[in-house]
């Protein structure tokens, strides 16, 4: 097929684009840094002002937590970036990425380097920013097709995607019951490899209180947090493969002070990700009965706090329907497009809950992320950028049909 000619406009942006991410990737926004989150989502609704959409900060709703004392709390969340366009369009696509690293303000990954071989590497590079520019990029260039009338679409950049999207999560399933088509900016592999079906994941933090005493004097009226929470780790570490795919990972523990003193306080924070949507009754069924357990033993009490934060995304008929479409736009452009499954979870599960078909890994071709090795693949700017407005030039001329959305989960 002969290509719209605004794709080429996309190759004249590849210097532009790699300077403008490496001025982003030096901005440091971690999830916890509300005041890079400021500046970053400052500097975000200034160059997508160049798409010609109407752009708000909107408010991100407090994320819950547990202290390191034990006691439920929350925390601010950096404000979320919504650009919209069209709002009239029968059709709209929800395009979704997110501004926040995992790199805080004391971490020392926080310039860009040359990697040569055509990689820059840098905090954020391909985890995000790099995405954020193909989905800018992507976007002038659809503006600029005859047929643009014929589809909305809507963009939000959330700024707590790297701890769970609590904040951001209410926003993103009100766009995604208004969308027919959910797009999100994970880089891929370094490979081009996508990500197909994900796992679902929860968050959660067993918090167990004894009592304290003098270790020498009064050992015997203490009550030991720490050696209780540790018989309640090893069972929830038992958990992993009780069902197929599941896995526990017990990821961090504190407690205790002095050695002199029976601790009074222990708790423990645990990741789990499952394959099935059944699952996440059954684990949190076993997890109360653990706590209960716990709660059994003289002079100990134990709470229970978290949630899954991230259902499951099955490689549903919807999603292989859209796949089938994005390859077809990738061999119009010489791209392979293969994916497969992963452990790895995003936003992309999220939309995927309230029903919305979605492929999740259209940012850059990248590696190394969430640590001080991350880099981006600087052709794939370009390369991605015209992957994503093919696609909606498709869609928006009929080329292509919709796939069906899913029943909200």
């Amino acid at each position: 097929m002969s290509l719209p000619p605004f794709l080429s406009w996309i190759d004249d942006q590849q210097s532009a684009m790699v300077d403008t991410v490496c001025q982003w990737a030096q901005i440091n926004s971690g999830s916890d840094n509300l005041d890079g989150l400021a500046e970053m989502a400052d500097c975000l609704q200034q160059a997508f002002a160049k798409t010609g959409g109407q752009s708000e900060l909107l408010a991100s709703d407090p994320m819950p937590l547990v202290t390191k004392d034990g006691q439920e709390d929350s925390r601010a969340v950096g404000q979320m970036l919504k650009v919209s366009i069209r709002p009239e369009a029968n059709r709209r696509v929800l395009l979704c990425g997110h501004m926040d690293t995992v790199f805080g303000k004391d971490s020392p990954f926080q310039s860009c380097t040359d990697l040569g071989g055509g990689k820059i590497g840098g905090p954020g590079t391909a985890d995000m920013k790099g995405g954020l520019m193909v989905i800018l990029t992507a976007l002038q260039a659809f503006e600029k097709s005859p047929e643009k009338s014929q589809l909305g679409w809507d963009v939000l950049i959330n700024a707590d995607e790297e701890v769970g999207s609590f904040g951001s999560r209410e926003t993103m399933t009100h766009l995604a019951r208004k969308a027919d088509l959910g797009l999100v900016y994970e880089p891929s592999l370094a490979d081009g490899t996508l990500a197909g079906a994900r796992k679902g994941s929860g968050n959660f933090t067993l918090v167990v209180r004894g009592k304290a005493a003098h270790a020498g004097r009064d050992h015997h009226l203490g009550r030991n947090a720490i050696a209780a929470l540790s018989e309640a780790v090893g069972k929830i570490h038992m958990l992993s493969g009780q069902r197929q795919d599941l896995t526990v990972n017990v990821g961090h523990i504190s407690g205790g002070g002095a050695l002199n003193v029976v601790p009074d306080l222990a708790i423990c924070r645990l990741n789990v990700r499952i394959k099935a949507s059944e699952d996440k009754d059954w684990f949190i069924q076993a997890l109360e009965k653990i706590t209960a357990e716990t709660n059994q033993q003289e002079g100990i009490s134990a709470q229970l706090h978290g949630q899954f934060t991230r259902p499951p995304k099955p490689m549903s008929p919807s999603f292989r329907h859209l796949f089938d479409i994005l390859k077809q736009c990738g061999e119009d452009l010489n791209l392979p497009i293969n994916h497969k499954p992963t452990g790895g979870c995003c936003d992309g599960n999220n939309l995927a809950a309230a029903g919305l078909p979605n492929i999740d890994t259209l940012g850059v071709r990248g590696a190394n992320i969430h640590s001080d090795q991350e880099y981006m693949v600087c052709e794939s700017l370009s390369e991605r950028a015209k992957l994503t407005a093919l696609l909606l030039h498709k869609l928006a001329v009929g080329d292509v049909t919709f796939p069906k959305r899913e029943e909200p989960q």
